[in-house]
């Protein structure tokens, strides 16, 4: 192998002029010295690539690192930013949650100071409960009693059937939710009352009061003898005959011959002239009138008495009614007997619309008041016997 040549002791910087001495060297030394030159420049020139990759790397790193800490810089000063935000928003939050939290203690102490009182209440109710459950029987039989007594005065006061009825059957229902065989006595003769009432003879209040209601608000208009015109007396009904069937033959012969004219022209005259004369009569039967009253002062009444005596008999009919719902038969009659007698004196007995107010009067008379209403003894001895009970 050929021998590398070696370089001068004294080498030239690269791009420095040469020495003098290398000029002055002989020519083999000037070949030798072009051969290491060029050795050099072949060594120098990837040294030089590398160090400028080399360089540039260095640079490239520098510069990707230098943009690194730059994002960081921006990226912590931004998170540094909502830290402070959150860290804002955190301490209101905290500030909230503390105040909500004391809110929430004062209530809960609130809470817990009503829940004592409750719980106080509640054992005096339960107390109260069962101090009543003790005498439940004794309350439920105290107001038994008490509805049974004041059943009983209203029957035998004011004849209310309906209301004793309601109250043994309210008294008897009450008694068998309790389904207790000792009740049994009580329930017997309570069932024994009602069989009581409900065999009575029903009377028909309303209808007797609704008629006597009519005969009142009559009464002012009803015809009085004291009127300047009184009315006429009330027509009887005539009843129209029944045409007579005619025979056979002589229908077939009235059929076949036509009716002569003059006898249907003298038909119409007569009507006409009855029909004129029925007229006249009753112009002069209302010009002159003669009458028979058998009480003179009635025809005297001035228009205030009149007026009087209209009241008067409106009172006594509502005297009536009022007796009627108390069942006082002794005032019932007595008030219907003066209201008819007043119209038998003062008012005209032959108008219709009198007689049809003597005629509901008369109907109203002839009710029967007089029934013996029962007492509820049995029920209320029943019920203050088992009390009596130790």
């Amino acid at each position: 192998m050929n021998e590398l040549p070696t370089l001068p002791e004294h080498s030239a910087a690269p791009g420095a002029a040469p020495h003098a001495d290398q000029y002055s060297a002989p020519a083999g030394g000037r070949a030798r010295s072009s051969g290491g030159d060029s050795m050099t420049e072949i060594l120098q020139r990837p040294m030089t690539v590398v160090v400028i990759l080399l360089a540039l790397l260095l640079a490239a790193h520098a510069w990707s690192t230098r943009s690194n800490l730059l994002k960081l810089r921006m990226e912590m000063a931004n998170r540094l930013q909502k830290g402070e935000v959150v860290n804002t928003e955190t301490s209101t939050l905290v500030r909230t949650v503390q105040d909500q939290t004391k809110d929430l203690q004062a209530k809960v102490s609130l809470l817990e100071n009503r829940q004592v009182e409750a719980q106080s209440q509640q054992l005096a109710l339960e107390q109260l409960y069962q101090d009543l459950s003790k005498n439940r029987d004794e309350w439920a039989l105290a107001e038994i009693e008490q509805v049974l007594s004041t059943a009983s005065q209203q029957l035998q006061l004011a004849g209310n059937v309906q209301g004793a009825l309601i109250a043994l059957q309210n008294a008897d229902r009450s008694l068998s939710r309790s389904d207790k065989p000792q009740f049994i006595t009580i329930r017997r003769a309570i069932a024994a009352d009602i069989d009581k009432l409900k065999a009575l003879p029903a009377l028909d209040l309303t209808g007797v009061a609704l008629r006597l209601d009519n005969v009142i608000t009559q009464v002012n208009t009803l015809p009085m003898l004291a009127d300047e015109k009184p009315a006429l007396p009330a027509k009887p009904v005539k009843v129209a005959a029944a045409p007579v069937a005619p025979k056979a033959g002589v229908a077939s012969a009235t059929a076949a011959a036509p009716a002569p004219v003059k006898d249907s022209m003298l038909v119409r005259v007569q009507d006409v002239w009855q029909s004129w004369t029925g007229e006249m009569w009753d112009e002069v039967r209302q010009l002159i009138r003669v009458r028979r009253v058998d009480t003179p002062e009635a025809l005297m009444l001035s228009p205030s008495e009149t007026y009087f005596v209209r009241e008067n008999v409106k009172l006594r009919l509502l005297n009536a009614r009022m007796a009627l719902l108390a069942r006082n038969e002794v005032a019932f009659r007595n008030d219907l007997v003066a209201a008819q007698d007043a119209l038998a004196k003062y008012f005209d007995t032959r108008a219709g619309t009198t007689q049809a107010a003597q005629a509901l009067l008369r109907q109203v008379q002839a009710s029967n008041l007089a029934i013996e209403m029962p007492s509820l003894s049995d029920s209320l001895n029943a019920v203050r016997n088992y009390k009596a009970k130790p």
